[in-house]
């Protein structure tokens, strides 16, 4: 009996096994005969997905689909862009609808262990605070018992603001909009008190309202929000080339390498790692299943990551956002990305 049921359980892991290698590759076989990538991105977050005064779709988690792009196809135009709200957005992953999802997402052990997903890296550290009047004159998110809190449907913010004001032995009035633009409109018409998401989309928000300087965004951070990209689990190749693409842009910047500069380096590296990374040295993107020189690919048509973050959020953007815990490792942040080698 049981050298019949060991036999058993070796057949299933054989047949699991067999079925996981046949699904493997299968999304990159299709975004190679489409000839360009599916993104799902917000529907509309200024700095990180939204559209420019040319209509141009852009933002920081745009330019992790560009990269992925410039990566495959070299060339970082290969990306149809689908909005999704909230709510629509993990169904829209799930049933193939996008390849990728690069929408402001938490990463969290649900989502990444119970969802058929799995997240690839971190591109924005974030963190739940509120945004409300300045002429209420609050210090302190702990005045605000008793307030109307607006809030997006769908997102791990209603749980963490619940979670906030019970620690804190105070009440609040939950209002949920299906969209952010909505709960902006809400706070600016004075239907809400405050206005809770992650603090990155505050900012963003902010600037969308009539007289952003009337606002401000209260100190504090409730919650861990790991921001990042994320895919379907089964496909190890999609995974793998997702991941890469975002620390290419990590290593990039750390090595000095710029969208200006990366040609010269690329003829010339003047380290080791350099050299790996882009591509004179190794076969390291062969690996991956992408061309040797991917990563001069992506940072010559995206930039490197501290070039995406100034061009969307930091100083080179109306949202002028500290890179704060978003810093490289050896800047003071936590950002950091593995080696290539």
């Amino acid at each position: 009996m049981k050298k019949i049921l060991l036999s058993t359980l070796i057949a299933a892991a054989s047949f699991v096994t067999l079925i996981g290698q046949a699904h493997a590759g299968t999304t990159l076989d299709a975004i190679k005969k489409n000839g360009f990538i599916k993104c799902g991105i917000s529907d509309g977050l200024p700095g990180f997905s939204s559209k420019d005064d040319k209509g141009n779709i852009t933002g920081l988690d745009v330019d992790v689909c560009r990269a992925i792009a410039a990566a495959v196809f070299g060339d970082a135009t290969k990306v149809k862009y689908t909005p999704l709200t909230a709510k629509e957005r993990f169904t829209a992953l799930q049933s193939g609808e996008v390849d990728i999802l690069s929408r402001n997402t938490t990463w969290t052990s649900s989502r990444d262990g119970g969802m058929g997903m799995i997240f690839a890296g971190v591109n924005y550290y974030d963190g739940i605070g509120f945004l409300t009047h300045k002429k209420a004159g609050l210090k302190s998110a702990k005045e605000l018992d008793g307030a109307t809190v607006c809030l997006q449907a769908g997102t791990d913010t209603e749980l963490n603001v619940a979670d906030y004001f019970k620690a804190n032995k105070m009440s609040f009035t939950p209002v949920t909009f299906d969209r952010s633009s909505d709960s902006a409109k809400a706070l600016e018409s004075g239907r809400c008190d405050t206005l809770s998401s992650d603090q990155s989309q505050l900012y963003a928000l902010r600037q969308s309202l009539g007289k952003p300087d009337d606002y401000v965004v209260l100190p504090e951070v409730i919650s861990k929000e790991p921001l990042g990209p994320v895919v379907r689990r089964g496909d190890e190749d999609w995974l793998e080339i997702v991941r890469w693409s975002l620390f290419a842009m990590l290593n990039a910047e750390e090595m000095g390498v710029t969208s200006k500069n990366v040609d010269a380096m690329a003829a010339n590296p003047t380290t080791p790692d350099m050299s790996n990374l882009l591509g004179k040295t190794g076969k390291y993107g062969e690996d991956l299943k992408l061309p040797n020189d991917f990563v001069v690919k992506i940072v010559k048509q995206v930039g490197n990551y501290g070039e995406s973050f100034d061009r969307n959020v930091g100083e080179g953007s109306p949202l002028k956002i500290a890179r704060g815990q978003n810093a490289l490792w050896n800047k003071g942040g936590i950002q950091y990305a593995p080696p290539v080698r």
